[in-house]
């Protein structure tokens, strides 16, 4: 494991693959934790790419001193971690991750070579609503943590794969210390008003990701139109699906996003 030092505290991050491949940066989603990217971060090492895998400010290992948890500040950090490593980098996102991956490919363009957007939230104010006062009383103490976990358990509609429980025994364990879980709250309160706006500037060429049965969206498939017609962007549907398809369902993903990279960042094939 390594440490990005930020303003405020430290971002913690794997590394795999070949020191000279292209750069790949992935980001996990708000409550997440980089296990996420367990089966897709060595399939990309495996073609030769050099990739580095994020935990979220608050999350994970990263440290919970910060005292911006927005999707903004993820995105400052995803760029910091391109160019601490050498970018470009194709920037893979899951959920408030391809939220961030996207506002630094329309405002860091040099950065960004690619995006692969999972799951991605790339419209409206994030959680509003009823949806959105639900979800605060859900997260309150006491019993925030163990309905916080069940709810996002909820997410993972249809398959999932090796290693699964322990990714869900990490994202509960992160809501644990006091510390922790009031960092993944405020990631969960923040929200993403500027990132619509801007979408018009991505240039980078971009694969949007979207579960069959994401129950984020009432229709996975139309939102997943929308992202992809707005960026001009390659589109897959993933079936038996939810909200993580790089973790469920890395049969369909890894190959997918291996043709995208070698498009538009060929790598030498070298091993991990």
């Amino acid at each position: 494991m390594h440490r990005l030092d930020r303003p405020g505290g430290r971002i913690a991050y794997d590394l795999h693959g070949p020191a000279g491949g292209p750069l790949v940066v992935c980001v996990p989603g708000m409550a997440d934790v980089r296990a996420t990217y367990r089966h897709l971060a060595p399939a990309l090492a495996g073609a030769g790419y050099r990739v580095a895998v994020m935990d979220l400010r608050g999350h994970g290992d990263s440290d919970a001193s910060f005292t911006d948890y927005g999707t903004l500040a993820t995105a400052a950090d995803t760029a910091a971690l391109i160019e601490e490593l050498g970018g470009p980098a194709i920037a893979v996102g899951n959920s408030l991750g391809a939220t961030a991956a996207a506002w630094v490919a329309a405002t860091r363009p040099e950065l960004v070579s690619g995006t692969v957007l999972l799951g991605a939230f790339l419209r409206g104010d994030g959680l509003r609503g009823p949806l959105a006062l639900l979800l605060r009383a859900m997260l309150l103490r006491p019993w925030g943590p163990a309905l916080g976990t069940a709810y996002l358990r909820g997410l993972f509609k249809g398959r999932t794969t090796e290693g699964h429980a322990e990714h869900i025994a990490a994202i509960r364990a992160g809501l644990g210390p006091a510390d922790r879980y009031r960092a993944v709250t405020a990631t969960i309160a923040n929200s993403f008003r500027p990132v619509p706006a801007r979408l018009d500037e991505v240039a980078a060429p971009a694969l949007v990701v979207m579960g069959a049965d994401d129950p984020d969206w009432p229709d996975p498939a139309a939102e997943a139109d929308w992202i992809a017609g707005r960026l001009g962007a390659r589109r897959l549907i993933v079936p038996e699906c939810g909200h993580y398809p790089a973790a469920q369902r890395p049969d369909l993903v890894a190959p997918a996003v291996l043709e995208f990279a070698a498009a538009v960042a060929p790598a030498g094939g070298a091993d991990a």
